[in-house]
């Protein structure tokens, strides 16, 4: 079993002092980087050049999750930027093998390759590709927007990854994404998450390290039942 790991994410951080506020998470494990393009999703964030801002600013792992089409198109761009996970969703990907095939492609950059499905996508024709992959994200709100509710029957994906990875003796990560809060982060543990992405629970607050600490202590009680 893992110790659980927090990735402040930097969409709910404010932009206009972005390296304070990614120093003042530093006592994160990771830096959730969200990209969206306007069109994969109806929100436009950030790309390459303040991934590679935040890159200069820590030493964290930077988490990258691109929420764009044709994603094979830009995981180069994203690696020179920093990136140490590279995680693309099955949605903007022509088929399942065009997905193992970026995945391979990523891995063999030297980055961790990841893939994330959106609440209506099912995980089942994926339970026997997580050999392709380093990580699987599962979204518990539509892609888009922070600040969404958490949806608690997204953890049915949840326990059937952590099902498949067991029985298959992988070392895939299982990370969720998506109303991530003090409230929701312990079923989320429960279900056989390993990774935690927090935007507003940890960068709405007041002491962003003591929040990312409280996080991890939820998950950690949570992961030993």
């Amino acid at each position: 079993m893992h110790a659980p790991i927090i990735s402040p994410s930097i969409l709910a951080a404010d932009f206009s002092k972005l390296g304070d506020e990614v120093r003042a998470v530093a006592n994160g494990d990771w830096i959730h980087v969200d990209i969206m393009d306007g069109h994969f999703v109806p929100n436009l964030s950030f790309g390459p050049d303040i991934t590679k801002t935040v890159d200069k600013v820590t030493d964290q792992v930077l988490d990258v999750h691109l929420m764009i089409e044709n994603p094979e198109k830009w995981v180069e761009n994203y690696r020179d930027a920093g990136a140490d996970c590279i995680i693309f969703h099955v949605e903007a990907v022509a088929d399942e093998q065009a997905a193992i095939d970026l995945a391979e492609k990523i891995r063999g950059m030297g980055v961790r390759a990841g893939f994330s499905i959106k609440p209506g996508t099912p995980i089942e024709p994926w339970l026997d590709k997580l050999k392709h992959f380093d990580l699987a994200l599962v979204m518990s709100v539509e892609p888009g927007f922070g600040g969404q509710k958490f949806m608690p029957d997204m953890l049915d994906k949840v326990r059937a990854l952590r099902k498949a990875i067991d029985e298959q003796g992988l070392d895939t990560l299982i990370e969720i994404d998506g109303g991530i809060s003090a409230s929701t982060i312990e079923e989320s543990a429960a279900a056989g998450c390993d990774a935690f992405v927090a935007g507003s629970a940890v960068f709405g607050k007041d002491d962003k390290a003591a929040a990312v600490e409280e996080l991890r202590t939820l998950a950690t009680k949570a992961l030993a039942h």
